[in-house]
């Protein structure tokens, strides 16, 4: 998506980073929310690349503002500034949107990182992909992973693809406030699971989020965002695609294996996209239908 020129982004709570010292990476694990949220992701298992949990190892590391992102201008021109005007638009979406599907809403934290980090669900490389932490709530980004998400995973690229990715994120840490992480069975895995349904509905409503960014607006009454076009939805649908439990475990060249899958297929994860882009966050109750409707 593109962004209005003149729309300020210029109060995004969006922190920069810089690289963590201190960091064990080779020990415990994130805890199980975190590992479904991630595991699958990159076609691997991250477990042996966090450290213990609670983020204790290591001293607390420096956090700047993104004092260069202050208008759309900026958000078009660097990624950072596309990961600030997202934050702003998400939260004016979901500020309205909340209410509606019975989620009291709070802001979530958002951090982008380089390398290393410490977080509340224990320590983290960039390997393990974006991912949002329950504990501390908070979105947690390397950018340099959307060059892996379109040279590795053969996504078109574009900014709603990186957008779509922070949307998802914040799905999460809505599903968070509303309590669905504690209300469900995050150990099961295949056709129906939990796991898969927390997921397609993070895509859900990033795509309802999509349909109605452009209504989104700063303080003073302008747009953050331009109307998507359909090139973009493509280019949101072939990023929901290639993060697919099928085609991550295709890309690692093993067999398609449905019971092991945590995220859901491909089709599943556009499918739920476009269902909260056609019909909004109303119509993303995953929660709510059959197995073979899933």
């Amino acid at each position: 998506m593109t962004f209005n020129d003149d729309s300020n982004i210029s109060n995004s709570r969006v922190r920069r980073r810089g690289r963590s010292t201190g960091i064990a990476v080779g020990g415990g694990g994130i805890g199980v929310v975190a590992i479904f949220l991630l595991s699958q992701l990159l076609g691997f298992d991250v477990s042996g690349l966090l450290g213990g949990g609670g983020g204790a190892g290591g001293s607390a590391p420096e956090e700047t503002t993104l004092s260069e992102c202050q208008t759309g201008a900026d958000a078009n021109e660097s990624v950072d500034c596309r990961m600030a005007g997202a934050l702003l638009s998400l939260d004016d979406y979901w500020i309205d949107a909340a209410p509606g599907v019975g989620i009291e809403f709070r802001e979530p934290n958002f951090v982008l990182f380089d390398d290393a980090t410490t977080t509340g669900c224990g320590d983290a490389t960039s390997a393990v992909g974006p991912f949002y932490c329950p504990p501390d709530e908070t979105i947690y980004i390397d950018t340099t992973f959307y060059d892996v998400l379109r040279d590795r995973f053969g996504a078109n690229g574009g900014p709603l693809a990186e957008l779509y990715v922070v949307a998802h994120e914040y799905g999460h840490h809505m599903q968070q406030t509303a309590g669905f992480f504690e209300g469900t069975d995050r150990s099961d895995t295949g056709p129906g699971s939990d796991a898969i349904r927390l997921e397609v509905q993070a895509d859900c409503f990033a795509g309802a989020w999509v349909r109605g960014a452009s209504e989104t607006e700063d303080e003073s009454g302008t747009p953050y965002l331009e109307p998507v076009t359909p090139q973009q939805i493509q280019d949101a649908l072939s990023a929901a695609s290639a993060v697919g439990d099928d085609r991550i475990q295709e890309s690692a060249g093993g067999g398609v294996n449905p019971e092991t899958w945590t995220h859901g297929s491909s089709e599943q994860r556009q499918r739920w996209f476009m269902t909260g882009y056609d019909n909004g966050s109303g119509a993303c109750d995953t929660f709510a239908v059959s197995a073979d409707q899933l």
